[in-house]
């Protein structure tokens, strides 16, 4: 079935009995990716009209952003439950006590993290883990077999300027490749990986890693059908080839990735402002300035439950270490 949606200044009228009235207005931010979501209070129940709109709307842009929504992390997950069953906040990094399914990432606590390491003889040991991204684009937890289908991100406290949010489209990567290009890649697999050094214990008894898989280097859009170029940081290898072959290739891609600013949507976090996109077809990369950023930034994750990946050869992703992600609620 083919949707139809309207997304010039016309609004889109949605109400049902019981339900709050609904005007929403969906403005592209880029002739790529992105849009911004109005008229819509997510502190209100959905009808499924708004729901059936919004989904159609992701599937299309690729990221939704909706600004002015001071909701709290319980009205975040039930926002969350629209789109699908939610899993817990991450597969290695627990949650809140009270609400599982809620990740935090505190910039202050978690600095080191995007400061810029190399080996030096102060620090000749340093292996980076995630070795031939550009600027840490990545796509969520694919090194589990079934990684979430769609992230939602809350900016909880957010600095004056700075911490902005990277996202690429993948589909659009993918289809800007050379025809013979795109053909060989069908063909490959990508094994991702991430092993954390002495995890803290998950409150909910799994095994907080490490986790490997291998997924096709292309999948296929289990909504629309679009082939994509499923490229993301925590891989460390193409299956099959040569090291010094698959190091090639990876930088190929990643450098396309980085360097593609027309296929890319730069967003600029305000309090309360809410983004949700397709992490099926969406590489993303922030805060892209961290090191830079005074002050604090704290935003709050959920993100939704997904499918085995599937390549256009038959091919079926496939744990190689660790469990599949479940979800909770």
């Amino acid at each position: 079935m083919t949707l139809n949606l309207d997304t010039s200044s016309t609004p889109i009228r949605s109400a049902r009995a019981g339900h709050a009235h609904t005007t929403l207005k969906i403005s592209p931010a880029t002739p790529v990716i992105g849009a911004e979501v109005t008229g819509i209070d997510l502190r209100q129940e959905l009808d499924g009209d708004t729901v059936a709109q919004l989904r159609a709307a992701l599937l299309k842009h690729k990221v939704l952003a909706f600004r002015d929504q001071p909701i709290t992390p319980e009205e975040q997950i039930k926002f969350s439950r629209y789109f699908g069953p939610v899993t817990p906040a991450h597969p290695i990094t627990n949650g809140l006590r009270e609400l599982p399914e809620l990740k935090v990432n505190n910039l202050r606590e978690s600095k080191a993290e995007y400061a810029s390491r190399q080996i030096t003889v102060d620090n000749p040991l340093y292996v980076p883990r995630q070795r031939r991204t550009r600027t840490g684009w990545h796509v969520d937890i694919t090194f589990v077999a079934n990684p979430a289908s769609i992230s939602l991100l809350r900016g909880y406290e957010i600095p004056a300027f700075g911490g902005d949010t990277l996202f690429a489209n993948l589909e659009a990567l993918y289809e800007s490749l050379s025809p013979s290009l795109r053909t060989y890649l069908d063909t490959l697999q990508a094994i991702h990986v991430r092993a954390d050094r002495d995890p803290e214990p998950r409150f909910d008894g799994r095994a907080p890693g490490p986790f490997a898989s291998i997924h096709p280097l292309v999948t296929i859009h289990p909504e629309t059908g679009k082939k994509i170029l499923f490229l993301s940081g925590f891989i460390q290898a193409i299956h099959g080839l040569r090291p010094t072959e698959s190091d090639a290739l990876l930088d190929l891609l990643n450098d396309e990735l980085s360097g593609r600013a027309d296929l890319q949507y730069r967003y600029r976090w305000t309090q309360d402002s809410i983004v949700v996109w397709d992490n099926r077809a969406v590489a993303h990369a922030g805060p892209v300035d961290a090191a830079h950023i005074e002050g604090n930034r704290i935003v709050h994750r959920t993100t939704i439950g997904g499918e085995l990946t599937r390549g256009p050869d038959g091919f079926v992703s496939r744990p190689l270490v660790g469990e599949l992600f479940n979800t909770i609620s």
